[in-house]
């Protein structure tokens, strides 16, 4: 992979392709229920809060990419906590009833707890609540558990490729010690944010033997407090030089645990899950599997991503945002924001993952598949929008 200097392009050039978001012309009332144009209803806001990272994994931040050169994006161009509060609360009144916190590192954001207050106040047309998660690498989450949850946090989940300690520091490229992760998630159980997912990465031919050793050490240690989740390397964004032969399926992954701790299929906890769940025959805990390359589930997604400057993003593998800061900054009203969220989802279609294994995947920079295939649109990192 060549350096980032002169082929990537820097995240706030990202997503430029549509044009500032207008207020349609016709109303898009808040009824506490919107649905996209093949009947997916959006129940899910994934907020990213920054755009930066202390970690540099392979397959999100590749260090010879995002180096000390990189230009990220000013402050002046990242979204208040009140800008964000805002349209949370526009989005909740269209149907959303949980929201999740990313980044980059979203607890590099400073003050993220009193973030996490305005967001706990919000409630539904019902006069519910929202459920109130984040997602994190877990290398400050033993400091910041305890004020997370007096915020209002409810869960974490956190990212964690392999207990190997060599292995481990190879994939955040940091020389981060597993350890300290380990120390976070104790610290987020007793505070209170459990049960807490783990997700893992599972990358063929780097990671893969750390399959059984998670397994193992997450059931012994924890049981059902903690719910491992194994994650199909995907092909998102262009910068970290995805190939097919390096995803390993999860049929796999649940075959190789099967045969060690046997397992039973689990219903989905909530509609549009992302995760198929199994749990352990002998009552030891669950796992679940995200099997985005082999096994899409863009039929029944829910989740929208607002990028950390404003920009509305309807799929994960997307090319382009919608840009809302300009009605925020402006004179638009709430109601004009929120008839604007909700013209933009009513006219939703993505679904890359099924066109993918139809179409076979491009690699996502804006040159094609490699198979004499027009031009593609380049794809946002993840990084920039959260996973």
């Amino acid at each position: 992979m060549k350096n980032s200097s002169s082929t990537v392009i820097p995240i706030s050039a990202v997503g430029h392709a549509r044009p500032a978001v207008a207020v349609p012309e016709t109303a898009v009332p808040a009824t506490g229920v919107l649905h996209d144009r093949l009947g997916r209803p959006l129940t899910d806001l994934r907020i990213s809060v920054t755009d930066r990272c202390n970690f540099r994994c392979s397959y999100c931040m590749p260090k010879d990419v995002f180096d000390k050169d990189y230009k990220y994006l000013p402050h002046s161009a990242l979204l208040s906590f009140e800008e964000m509060t805002r349209l949370a609360r526009l989005f909740a009144g269209h149907g959303v009833r949980k929201i999740r916190l990313t980044g980059g590192e979203p607890l590099l954001r400073k003050n993220i707890e009193g973030l996490i207050e305005q967001l706990a106040e919000i409630r539904t047309p019902g006069g519910e609540a929202l459920a109130l998660t984040l997602t994190t690498n877990g290398s400050l989450l033993a400091r910041k558990a305890a004020a997370l949850k007096a915020a209002g946090l409810q869960r974490v989940t956190v990212s964690l490729d392999s207990l190997d300690d060599a292995v481990f520091r190879h994939m955040n490229d940091v020389d981060f010690p597993v350890a300290d992760v380990l120390a976070g998630i104790d610290a987020a159980l007793a505070a209170g944010l459990g049960p807490i997912k783990v997700n893992m990465v599972v990358k063929r031919g780097t990671n893969e033997q750390e399959i059984l050793p998670m397994a193992r050490y997450f059931r012994a240690h924890h049981g059902a407090k903690v719910v491992l989740r194994f994650i199909e390397y995907m092909d998102v964004g262009a910068t970290n030089g995805w190939r097919m032969d390096e995803v390993l399926p999860s049929a796999d992954v649940i075959a190789r645990i099967h045969a060690e701790f046997p397992l039973v299929p689990l219903e989905a906890a909530t509609p549009g899950e992302t995760a198929q769940r199994w749990a352990y025959a002998d009552g030891g805990g669950e796992i679940g599997v995200i099997s985005s390359v082999t096994q899409a589930f863009c039929h029944d997604c829910s989740r929208a991503r607002l990028s950390t400057e404003g920009k509305l993003y309807l799929c994960l593998f997307a090319t382009a945002g919608h840009d809302l800061r300009p009605l925020l900054r402006g004179a638009a009203s709430d109601d004009d924001i929120a008839s604007a969220i909700g013209h933009i989802w009513q006219g939703r279609a993505d679904r890359y993952s099924e066109l993918r294994a139809l179409q076979g995947p491009d690699d996502g920079s804006g040159s094609g598949n490699g198979n004499g295939s027009d031009k593609a649109p380049r794809r946002v990192e993840m990084s920039y929008i959260g996973g």
